[in-house]
C-alpha cells in the first residue's frame, strides 16, 4: 500500500548548486533547508561560474516567498506543491558523533537530518544529495538517502544512440538508394517511426547502405562518405557524424564515443571546411581541475594557465595539419586562421553572457558539464550558429555527475527528434591498434 503521508525531503548544497529550481521538483512532499546549507551557498556567491550562478538565484528565489520559512509550517510553494522552511541549528546524536571525528558541514547537515527524523517519526525524512559518500553515511545511520534525479536520464540503455542497423532490405532497394541518392518515407516500409536525422545502416548479406532520416521531405537518403580538410571517415558512425556537421539545416550536433572514437576531430575538420560560413570558428572545453586544486595554484598568467587544459584541443588541430602536409596551403590556412583569432581555443567561463552570430562553436569534454551549463550555452546561439558537444558519458571528471545526470546525456534524451538536432554515438576506436587494445584489455 502506498504512503500517503507527505514526506519531509532535506536537501543538500550540492543539489542546490546542481539545480537552483530543485525545490520545486518534489511534488506535494515538503522541503527543508538545513541553516548550514545556506552558510556554504554564501561562499558561493560571488563569481562568474555556473555554481555561483546557481547559488544567487536560488537564495532570490528563497527570498521571494512570502511565508515565514523559519516557521514549523514553512513557505507554501504553490499549487499542487509542499512547503519549504529553513531549519536553524543542529542535531545532537551520539551515533554521528561516535562514526565521525570532524565537525564539517556535511556532518552538520547529516545530524539535522538525523533530528528531524526523530521530530517527525510519523513521515518519511529522506536526505537528498549528490554526494555519494554523504548518502552512505546516512544509510549507515538509519537515515534514507538518495540522489537528485529530476534532471537525470532513466536509463543508459534507453540513451539515443542516433543510429539503427536494418537487416534483411531487398537489393533493389539498396540499389535505388545507390541510383536515385533517396526514398520516400511512404515508400519504404522497413523502418518504424524514424526519427530527425536518424541514422540507418541498411543491409542485406554483402550489400549495405547508409541512410538518414530527413523530416523537411519526408524521405531516406544515402549518406556518402566525404572526406573534410582531409579528414576521412573510417567507419559507418563517423560518415553519419560528419553528414550532420555539415548539414546547415542541423543547428545542434552531439557526438558521444569513448577515448580515440574520433569525435573532436571529425567536428574540428567540419569546421575547417565550413569555415566560410562562419564568421568564427570556437572550441571550448569545461575546465576541471585537477585534484580538486584551483587554476590559481599554476604557475603563468592565464593563457599559461588554461594551456594544459586546452592540450587536446591543439593535439586534433596538428593532427589535421599533418594530415594535409605541413607545406601545404590548407595546413598554412589553420595558423592564419589562430592568428588572425578565426580560429579561437578558449575556455567556457568566457563563453557565458556573449551572443553568438554566425559562430561554429565546438564544446569538448561536454559530460563535464551540468544540464545548465548545457541550456545555458544553448542558448547563446544567435543567427547562423553552429553549436557541436562532443564527450564520452561514461567519462566523468565531476564528483557530482554521472553518466545518467551529466549535460550531454541529458540534451541528447532532451532533443533526439528535433528537426534541426542530429546525435551520433561513435563506437570504434580509430587512434591506433595499441589504443584500441588498451581500452578493452585494461
Amino acid at each position: 500500500m502506498r504512503d500517503a503521508r507527505p514526506k519531509l525531503f532535506v536537501l543538500d548544497t550540492n543539489v542546490i548548486l546542481h539545480d537552483s529550481g530543485c525545490i520545486r521538483n518534489f511534488e506535494e512532499n515538503d522541503v527543508a533547508i538545513p541553516i548550514t546549507v545556506l552558510e556554504e551557498l554564501d561562499q558561493f556567491k560571488r563569481g562568474n561560474e555556473d555554481l555561483n550562478f546557481q547559488a544567487r538565484e536560488f537564495l532570490r528565489r528563497l527570498d521571494a516567498l512570502t511565508g515565514d520559512i523559519l516557521s514549523e509550517e514553512g513557505s507554501p510553494l504553490g499549487p499542487g506543491l509542499g512547503s519549504i522552511r529553513v531549519v536553524l541549528g543542529g542535531g545532537r546524536d551520539d551515533r554521528l558523533h561516535e562514526s565521525f571525528l570532524q565537525d564539517t558541514p556535511d556532518h552538520r547537515i547529516l545530524g539535522l537530518a538525523l533530528r528531524l527524523q526523530r521530530e517527525h517519526a510519523a513521515r518519511p525524512v529522506i536526505l537528498v544529495s549528490k554526494d555519494t559518500n554523504l548518502r552512505m553515511k546516512a544509510k549507515s545511520l538509519g537515515l534514507k538517502a538518495q540522489d537528485y534525479t529530476s534532471d537525470k536520464v532513466e536509463s543508459f540503455d534507453k540513451l539515443y544512440t542516433g543510429k539503427r542497423v536494418v537487416e534483411g532490405i531487398e537489393s533493389e532497394t539498396i540499389d535505388r538508394f545507390y541510383g536515385e541518392g533517396s526514398i520516400p518515407a511512404g515508400e519504404f516500409g522497413h523502418v518504424a517511426q524514424p526519427l530527425a536525422n536518424e541514422n540507418f545502416i541498411l543491409r542485406n548479406g554483402s550489400k549495405s547502405a547508409l541512410a538518414t532520416y530527413r523530416p523537411a521531405t519526408r524521405s531516406f537518403t544515402r549518406v556518402e562518405k566525404q572526406t573534410c580538410y582531409g579528414i576521412t571517415p573510417r567507419n559507418a558512425e563517423q560518415s553519419f557524424a560528419l553528414k550532420a556537421l555539415m548539414d546547415d539545416d542541423i543547428k545542434l550536433v552531439t557526438i558521444a564515443g569513448t577515448a580515440g572514437t574520433g569525435k573532436t576531430l571529425l567536428a574540428l575538420a567540419a569546421a575547417l571546411e565550413c569555415r566560410q560560413k562562419y564568421r568564427q570558428i570556437l572550441l571550448a572545453r569545461p575546465v576541471v581541475p585537477l585534484s580538486n586544486r584551483d587554476l590559481g595554484f599554476l604557475p603563468g598568467d592565464v593563457g599559461e594557465k588554461l594551456d594544459p587544459y586546452m592540450q587536446p584541443l591543439y593535439d586534433n588541430l596538428t593532427v589535421i595539419r599533418h594530415q594535409c602536409g605541413e607545406n601545404t596551403q590548407a595546413a598554412q590556412r589553420v595558423v592564419e586562421m589562430r592568428e588572425s583569432e578565426k580560429l579561437q581555443i578558449t575556455p567556457l567561463a568566457y563563453i557565458r553572457g556573449r551572443s553568438l552570430q554566425r559562430i561554429f562553436f565546438i564544446v569538448d569534454e561536454a559530460q563535464n558539464l551540468t544540464p545548465h551549463e548545457i541550456k545555458t550555452i544553448i542558448t547563446r546561439a544567435g543567427e547562423g550558429t553552429k553549436i557541436v558537444f562532443t564527450g564520452d558519458v561514461c567519462q566523468i571528471d565531476q564528483p557530482y555527475l554521472d553518466a545518467l545526470s551529466n549535460g550531454l546525456s541529458y540534451v541528447i534524451h532532451r532533443m533526439m527528434g528535433q528537426p534541426i538536432y542530429a546525435h551520433v554515438t561513435l563506437e570504434k576506436g580509430e587512434r591506433s591498434a595499441l589504443a584500441d587494445l588498451a581500452s578493452e584489455l585494461l
